[in-house]
């Protein structure tokens, strides 16, 4: 069985994550998220939760059991984070536009919203980017062949 410190170093590696960027996002103490990733401390179930939501993995896998990882199978290159990155930017910058922002209600005025959305946003695009990967590889070019 993996450690909790290294399934979640392993995340902010895997999601581009940097430790400030997931104390943001998640909503747990930088400090705390130092002493996770050092070994120092587990986290507690509810910051677990959190910090779980926030990378986009299952909770068991955090918490180091054997369960598949979900980083597994179509992986994403360099060309297509790119892609995902500026398709993203160019959905925000549209949304601050009034029209936009009519057509929904309001605005996102909140920073902490704003990045909700983002991470939203881009968890949405990485997995839909995954799954049009997997549907429309031809078997012989996959990395896992089947």
């Amino acid at each position: 069985m993996t450690s909790f410190k290294d399934r979640l170093n392993e995340a902010l590696i895997m999601r581009g994550i940097k430790p400030a960027e997931l104390a943001r996002l998640s909503g747990v103490n930088e400090g705390a998220i130092s002493q996770y990733r050092k070994g120092a401390y587990k986290a507690n179930q509810y910051n677990l939760e959190k910090i779980a939501n926030a990378l986009n993995v299952p909770i068991p896998w955090l918490m180091g059991n054997d369960v598949p990882s979900p980083f597994d199978g179509i992986s994403l290159n360099y060309r297509d984070e790119r892609q995902i990155a500026a398709d993203l930017e160019k959905m925000l910058a549209d949304l601050d536009s009034q029209n936009t922002m009519a057509a929904m209600g309001g605005t996102v005025d909140d920073d902490e919203d704003r990045e909700l959305l983002r991470a939203s946003l881009q968890a949405t695009m990485r997995l839909a980017k995954k799954i049009a990967k997997e549907k429309y590889t031809p078997k012989k070019y996959r990395q896992n062949k089947e």
